[in-house]
């Protein structure tokens, strides 16, 4: 029986139920945000005042009363109940890189002997979910398990089947931070008051900044059957061994190509079930690698965008069961073809505007956009090794610098425009008419093609954090992980160099100086320290590693040691200084993400020691023997003068063979040992460091021989599903 055919027999078990979705005559406005408590489902369940009370506590942070918070629920649950909704959760985002939820009815004793249904504000606004039981990084002992729960009315409740959802943030009982949310949130805060403050110079009448993400999320598919198949990706989310596939990615013509029938049919189930929960998905294409595709949603205030992001990635996972296929986002499920990350696309706006627009309708606008762009490049110049802690893991770490994504050297891009315009404001201190130019129309002289209307800025797609018009795009982040990660650090930065600007500007201005020459000779200043974080050129080539040495920038390529920079002096600093996290909780997080990469790591040794000493060796073995009995019943057949040459083939393959599974054999043992050394490190750095240093190398090292070893051994014995039968959707 062929390999493949073996795979599909494994996979009859599997039985695929019906999707429902919605009617195909509707538009997607008709159903979206179906599943949401939107404001307009606020306004139509909940008393007048009720409604004008929850509106000012979300537009502006007013407290949230009891009595609110009763009547709050009381309409949520009628709206629930009409969906078919029996059950509530909190619905939090804890140190796991997932999200959590405990289910609780809507049921409580009648006092007659019977049930009733039951949502009260205490309910919704606070929940105590088992502390100790989540990554605490040391701040909670095992023994303490209170922690809490707490509604964010910022972020919309929402349906999942016969469930209320609600985002929430997690804290410890002591009060620090267990999750991403709150840290986010507090983030959000410290810009808002950061860059407002700088706008006023600029907009008077400016009452706050948002800060905006769109994030665009590839993944891979993969056949259930197939994936059922191979222990690696079913244990770690990527193949720890395979060849190459004659054919991968060099043809060029998986992206933007016409979409498989089988995917189309999945992203279409998906873009419903998302739009019915008011995640407001744009666009779907293939991406470059073979199996690999992308969605991205609309921009949205960070804070809901993180939050339809991580239920997106859930989504994902339970709509391709349906379709038969499972939803890889590993950043590098599959060894030499490109990964799959996370584009966070950043950008600032108003109630007026948008801040990183270009060109402006006046020179105080054009002066406004080049004071935040600067400012951000300073926020990523003092902290780019934080910043690639914020995007650095274990399964990251396959990826950056692999010649497909951004290298592990954080450097932004703005284009030649936008360059010559700084190097001009640094060289000659220009004056307050700056001018930018708008999008230029391109003639083809070619008829029935209308003009082109050329960007003012080009792309870098070896950039980490390039200016793309109106916004930056962090290149970086990791396709499984946590948005809010970077966007904490990326915020929190911002927020701190735009306060500095500020505490700057206004000495000269206490000093005599006009308002805009003061911004003028600060933003000078900044951009001649920043010059540094500038590059316009190739982000891959080895000539770039060498000069961001030269330039000071953080090259560190361990991913143990990346981490580390959150508790850098500066790091620690910074976050203090703008109440977005403390030194304890900055040193617990680092424990977490050290210990994460440690486990990952260890899991990987442990599959890929049991795969190669249980299946791969053993059926390498089998073949061997074939092939020896092979030549024992040749030199019974044939002529000495015969058997020399039928011979010559198997005996080659047989030494190679026995070669290989002996190194295999060897190193798989090293492979244990050195687990053993770094299992009993007391220190989480030490583990980790270890483990990279030594462990995953090992892996990679033996893994050249198992995957020699799968060209030689009989196509009908290995064990294994191949590239060839997984990269491509039939």
């Amino acid at each position: 029986m062929s390999s493949i055919l073996r795979f599909q027999v494994v996979g009859e078990a599997f039985t695929k139920k019906p999707v429902e979705v919605a009617n195909p005559e509707q538009r997607p406005s008709d159903y979206f945000a179906k599943y949401v408590f939107t404001r307009q489902k606020m306004y139509h369940y909940l008393p007048a005042d009720v409604y004008k009370r929850i509106c000012d506590v979300i537009d502006n942070g007013a407290p949230l009363d009891m009595p609110t918070a009763n009547a709050v629920a009381e309409g949520m649950k009628r709206w629930a109940m009409e969906l078919g909704v029996t059950h509530c959760t909190h619905w939090f985002q804890p140190l796991t890189e997932g999200t959590a939820e405990k289910h609780d009815g809507f049921v409580e004793h009648d006092g007659k002997g019977g049930m009733m249904e039951v949502f009260t504000g205490k309910a919704l606004v606070q929940q105590e979910p088992d502390a100790s039981s989540f990554p605490s990084g040391g701040i909670r002992s095992t023994f303490e398990a209170r922690g809490y729960s707490a509604w964010d009315p910022s972020s919309p409740v929402f349906v999942i089947g016969d469930t209320l959802m609600i985002p929430t943030i997690f804290i410890s009982y002591t009060g620090e931070a267990l999750d991403y949310k709150t840290p986010l949130k507090k983030s959000l805060r410290a810009i808002d008051k950061a860059a407002t403050d700088v706008c006023r110079y600029f907009y008077p009448e400016v009452k706050s900044v948002i800060s905006n993400l769109g994030w665009e999320q590839e993944y891979f598919l993969v056949d259930e059957t197939i994936y059922a198949a191979r222990p690696d990706l079913l244990m770690t989310g990527r193949t720890l061994m395979g060849h190459d596939s004659a054919k991968n990615q060099q043809m060029d013509d998986h992206y933007f190509g016409s979409i498989p029938g089988r995917v189309a049919a999945f992203m279409k189930d998906l873009e419903i079930q998302a739009l019915e929960l008011g995640i407001p998905c744009k666009t779907r294409h293939n991406e470059v690698a073979p199996n690999q595709f992308e969605f991205a949603p609309i921009y949205e205030e960070t804070n809901l965008a993180v939050d339809h992001n991580m239920l997106m990635m859930s989504l994902m996972k339970k709509v391709a069961r349906h379709h038969g296929f499972r939803c890889l986002l590993h950043e590098k499920p599959f060894a030499g073809i490109n990964g799959s990350g996370k584009h966070n696309n950043w950008s600032l706006s108003t109630d007026t505007g948008v801040l990183l627009h270009a060109p402006g309708k006046t020179p105080m606008d054009n002066l406004r956009f080049v004071t935040f762009i600067v400012e951000t490049l300073m926020a990523v110049y003092r902290h780019n090794g934080l910043l690639k802690a914020s995007i650095i893991s274990a399964t990251n770490a396959h990826r950056l610098g692999a010649h497909e994504a951004p290298p592990a050297i954080i450097s932004s891009f703005l284009g030649k425009q936008l360059t010559d315009l700084l190097k001009h404001l640094e060289e000659n201190g220009g004056d307050e008419q700056i001018k930018l130019s708008d999008k230029q129309a391109f003639n083809l002289d070619i008829p029935q093609i209308p003009e082109i209307m050329v960007d003012n800025t080009d792309r870098n797609r070896t950039s980490p954090f390039a200016f793309t018009g109106n916004r930056f795009e962090f290149r970086a982040v990791g396709s499984q992980a946590n948005c809010a990660a970077s966007m904490i650090v990326l915020n929190t930065a911002v927020a701190e160099t735009l306060t500095l600007f500020k505490e700057r500007v206004d000495a000269l201005i206490a000093q005599g100086s006009e308002p805009m020459k003061a911004i003028l000779t600060v933003i000078r200043e900044d951009i001649r320290t920043c010059r540094p974080i500038h590059f316009e050129g190739n982000g891959y080539s080895q000539e770039w590693q060498e000069e961001a040495k030269v330039r000071g920038l953080d090259t560190e390529t361990s991913a143990p040691r990346m981490i580390s920079r959150y508790l850098d002096e500066e790091s620690i600093r910074m976050f203090e200084r703008m109440k977005v996290l403390s030194q304890p909780e900055l040193e617990a997080r680092t424990e977490i993400k050290l210990s994460t990469y440690t486990k990952k790591i260890q899991i990987e040794a442990r599959i890929f020691g049991d795969l190669c000493l249980n299946h791969i060796i053993p059926v390498a073995t089998r073949y061997q023997s074939q092939l020896i009995d092979n030549v024992h019943k040749i030199n019974g057949i044939f002529s000495a003068e015969e058997t020399g040459q039928l011979n010559a083939n198997n005996l080659k393959l047989i030494r190679q063979i026995g070669e290989h599974t002996t190194y295999i054999a060897q190193h798989v043992e090293q492979l244990i040992e050195a687990r053993k050394v770094a299992n009993v490190m007391e220190s989480e750095m030490d583990k980790a460091i270890a483990y990279h240093d030594t462990v995953a190398p090992l892996i990679e090292d033996i893994r050249i021989h198992v995957d020699e070893l799968e060209l030689i051994v009989d196509d009908e014995l290995w064990p294994l599903p191949k590239y060839r039968e997984m990269l491509f959707i039939r």
